[in-house]
C-alpha cells in the first residue's frame, strides 16, 4: 500500500509540474505588455516600465521566471500581482464562497446522483429507468450559461423563491440555486455512471451466490452492491469536485458571487498574469490532492487496483 501511495504521489507531482508549466507559458505568451497597461490611457515613462519589469522579473527568460515561481510556490507563495497585492491574500477572502458553493453542488450530486442511479439500476428497462435516463440526456444538452440565466430569471425574479445575486442571505438560501445549476451536469453523469455500475454488479457471480445463500435483498443491495458499485462513482466524484472548484467562473459571474472563480474571470479580463497563474495553480493542487486521496481510498475498497 505504501509503495502504491508513493508511486501515485510521484505521478501527480509530474502532472503538476507539466500542467503548471503549460499554464505559465500560455499566460505569459499572451500579446501585450501588462506593465504598460497599468498606466491606462496615460503611458508610463520608459524608466518606470523598466523598473517594474525588473521588480517582477519580467526581463528574465520565461523558464527562469517559472523556476522562480516554483521556488516561491513550495514555500507557500502564490505570487504577487502587478499592483503589489499578494495573490494568496486576494484569494483568502473569496475561498469560503467558492468552497461553500462547490461543496453544496457536490452534495447535491452525491445524494441525488447515487439515489437516482440506484433507482434506475434496480429498475432496468422499466418506465422509471427510461424516465431517469431521459432526464440525464436533457440535463447534459443545455449549456450551463443558459441554465443559470433561466433559473435566475424564473426561480429568482419571477417566482421569488431564491435570491438572484450575492451572498447576503447566507447558506443555504444564497447558494442553493447557483449550486443546483452547477450540479445539473455532474448529477446527470453520476446518475448514469451509478446506474451502469449497479446493473453490472447485479449481474455478477457473487451477487447470485449471495442470493442463493438466502441473504436478504436489502443486505445484498445495501451492502455488497452499493460498495462495489461505488468505486467508479467515487473516482468520478473526486474528479468532479476539482471541476466544480474551477468551473464556478460562469455561475459566480451570473449570480454575482464574490468567489475565486469571479477573481479568475476578472484577472483574465485585466491581463493579470500572476493572478491567473496563482489561482489556476491553487485549483490544480486541490484537484490533484483530491484525486490522490480517492485513488488511495479506491485501493482500500478494491485491493486489485493497487496491483495493476
Amino acid at each position: 500500500m505504501s509503495r502504491y501511495a508513493v508511486r501515485r504521489a510521484v505521478e501527480l507531482l509530474v502532472v503538476f509540474l507539466g500542467v503548471t508549466l503549460v499554464i505559465y507559458l500560455m499566460v505569459f505568451a499572451l500579446p501585450g505588455d501588462p506593465i504598460r497597461s497599468l498606466g491606462g490611457d496615460r503611458p508610463l515613462p520608459d524608466n518606470v516600465v523598466a523598473e517594474l519589469r525588473s521588480r517582477y522579473h519580467l526581463d528574465e527568460p520565461v523558464l527562469q521566471q517559472y523556476a522562480r515561481y516554483l521556488g516561491g510556490l513550495f514555500t507557500g507563495d502564490l505570487g504577487t500581482n502587478f499592483s503589489g497585492q499578494s495573490v494568496a491574500g486576494r484569494m483568502e477572502s473569496r475561498w469560503p464562497v467558492t468552497i461553500t458553493l462547490a461543496l453544496t453542488a457536490w452534495g447535491i450530486e452525491v445524494v441525488l446522483g447515487v439515489l437516482l442511479g440506484l433507482f434506475a439500476g434496480l429498475r432496468r428497462g422499466r418506465a422509471g429507468d427510461r424516465f431517469v435516463l431521459a432526464g440525464t440526456i436533457l440535463a447534459t444538452s443545455i449549456p450551463v450559461f443558459v441554465v443559470a440565466v433561466t433559473a435566475q430569471l424564473v426561480l429568482g425574479v419571477r417566482l421569488g423563491w431564491f435570491p438572484v445575486a450575492g451572498t447576503t442571505d447566507g447558506w443555504p438560501t444564497s447558494y442553493l440555486l447557483p449550486a443546483a445549476v452547477i450540479a445539473v451536469f455532474g448529477l446527470a453523469s453520476v446518475t448514469r455512471l451509478m446506474r451502469g455500475s449497479v446493473v453490472d454488479t447485479l449481474q455478477s457471480d457473487f451477487v447470485r451466490t449471495l442470493r442463493a445463500k438466502g441473504l436478504r435483498e436489502r443486505q445484498v443491495v445495501g451492502v455488497h452492491v452499493m460498495r462495489n458499485s461505488a468505486i467508479p462513482v467515487l473516482t468520478f466524484l473526486a474528479i468532479d469536485l476539482g471541476y466544480l472548484l474551477g468551473g464556478t467562473v460562469v455561475v459566480e459571474g451570473v449570480f454575482n458571487l464574490p468567489g475565486v472563480g469571479q477573481l479568475l474571470f476578472q484577472a483574465i479580463r485585466a491581463h493579470e498574469g500572476p493572478t491567473v497563474v496563482g489561482v489556476s495553480t491553487a485549483l490544480i493542487i486541490i484537484f490533484l490532492l483530491t484525486n490522490l486521496v480517492v485513488d488511495l481510498l479506491s485501493s482500500v475498497l478494491d485491493p486489485r487496483i493497487r496491483h495493476e
